[in-house]
């Protein structure tokens, strides 16, 4: 065998044998970077797959759901659409310090509660280190829960197949490296080649494998992109390593919902369920203050209260500044321009904050309204009207527009004691306006609703 050096794009895994300002395979720039390749010699046998079976009819497979494995954390159990799949590959990914190897430790204890044989591999802590954490978190460890601090892959498939566990944690795929490749660990192709080869070993044992991945100053997971294509689940750790709140959301997911988040609470025993997130976000909300409002969104089947803020003064400098926090910009610039344009607000010379209270980041076009309502509130300096959620997606002729499940959101909503609910009027066709316990009040366009929601048209 011979070393050369390339470059290889750190998005896709393209391999060049100079290095260039932008990947012509997936388009990236400045993501090329040099590492050593080892080409083999003539007559060198490839690696043998690990796969041994051949081609079967569909129709004489079995499988069910009673083939996954349940962690006991609930929050967890169902951002995985119901546990763990056996042979499953997953990958956890999040900023340094936000809770990815403090949940791999508790899901390691969960399982092995239940009799089910864990192999926690350490390639950044020494076993000690990693026992004085497990210590802190409470976690002591059984008698099927091993242990080990190895970086080189060849010997942690010696490990996997001689202990036969059913669930294998890896920490990190960026420090695990296959002593066939000369490059270093973390480069391009040793995280491409390690993942690949943890993949068919869990396929082949039904062993399945959680990854740790570290992300980059961006957010995206350190490696090539080809890691997420890989693996069967993605998931994302989201929350500042600082506040109290983690939200763990599914990117990716083969065997379940995209759209499942779960909410913990980070403490000094680790990371703790939170059993109704829509009362935790609101815990802190200001009565009677301007620019503050509620809204209902859905992550996955999971319908979740939020509080939208906002804070509108003028402007010190000649360009105005715009900044959202757990909202999209490009969507902020959008609803301004409406509140300009269709409203008569006089927004050009105003810098506008807005924020999603709990460190939550929201996709729902139905807190369109909401927010526009709340800048209108912050704008205006009038407290929006009491003890009312705000539903629905905004157009750009300032047009109110429906949304998707209606009632679940509205029951959520009455759960916790709101008594109106603001939302559009083709959303309302095979609901009951006079609830028991809740008004709805359907509205058609945007300047409707403002009069409404600030308290212009209804009783107090």
């Amino acid at each position: 065998m011979r070393t050369k050096t390339v470059f290889s794009c750190a998005s896709c895994g393209y391999q060049s044998p100079k290095w260039l300002g932008r990947c012509p395979d997936c388009n990236s720039w400045n993501s090329f970077s040099e590492e050593d390749y080892t080409v083999p010699s003539t007559g060198e046998k490839a690696r043998v797959s690990l796969y041994k079976d051949g081609p079967v009819l569909l129709k004489d497979v079995v499988a069910s759901d009673v083939d996954r494995l349940k962690t006991n954390i609930r929050e967890l159990d169902r951002v995985l659409g119901g546990g763990i799949v056996k042979g499953s590959v997953i990958l956890i990914g999040g900023d340094p310090g936000v809770g990815k190897s403090t949940i791999s430790l508790q899901v390691s204890n969960h399982l092995t509660r239940q009799g089910i044989g864990v192999l926690y591999v350490s390639g950044e802590e020494s076993v000690a280190q990693t026992k004085l954490r497990a210590k802190r978190l409470g976690e002591a460890g059984a008698d099927n829960l091993y242990i080990v601090n190895q970086t080189d892959l060849s010997l942690i498939v010696e490990y996997i197949r001689k202990l036969k566990p059913q669930a294998v944690i890896i920490d990190s795929i960026q420090v695990i490296f296959d002593p066939g490749l000369s490059s270093s660990p973390g480069s391009v192709s040793q995280v491409r080649e390690c993942a690949g080869i943890l993949a068919q070993l869990a396929k082949t044992t039904e062993t399945s494998i959680f990854i740790i991945g570290h992300v980059t100053k961006e957010g995206t997971l350190a490696g090539p992109r080809v890691l997420e294509h890989i693996v069967d689940t993605v998931l994302y750790f989201e929350g500042d390593r600082f506040a109290i709140y983690r939200i763990l959301r599914a990117v990716k997911n083969r065997f379940g919902s995209t759209n499942e988040i779960g909410v913990f609470e980070m403490g000094p025993e680790g990371l703790k369920e939170v059993e109704n997130p829509s009362e935790i976000f609101l815990s802190e909300r200001p009565d009677n203050v301007s620019g503050t409002i509620v809204t209902s969104i859905l992550e996955g089947t999971r319908p979740l209260l939020v509080e939208i803020q906002s804070l509108v003064s003028r402007s010190s400098f000649g360009y105005p500044r715009r900044r959202a926090q757990g909202f999209d910009f490009n969507r902020l610039s959008l609803l301004v321009a409406v509140l300009e344009k269709r409203m008569g607000l006089a927004l050009e010379a105003q810098d506008i904050f807005v924020n999603i209270a709990g460190g939550i980041k929201i996709e729902d076009p139905a807190a369109d309204l909401a927010v526009c309502a709340v800048i209108a509130s912050s704008f205006r300096e009038q407290v929006v009207m009491p003890r009312a959620v705000v539903l629905g997606e905004v157009g750009l002729s300032g047009e109110i527009r429906s949304i998707s499940q209606v009632l679940t959101r509205i029951n959520e909503a009455e759960k916790l004691g709101f008594k109106h609910c603001v939302l559009p009027k083709n959303s309302c066709k095979n609901l009951k306006l006079n609830r028991a316990n809740m008004e709805i009040i359907p509205v058609s366009t945007l300047k409707e609703a403002l009069d409404i929601i600030l308290g212009l048209a209804i009783k107090q």
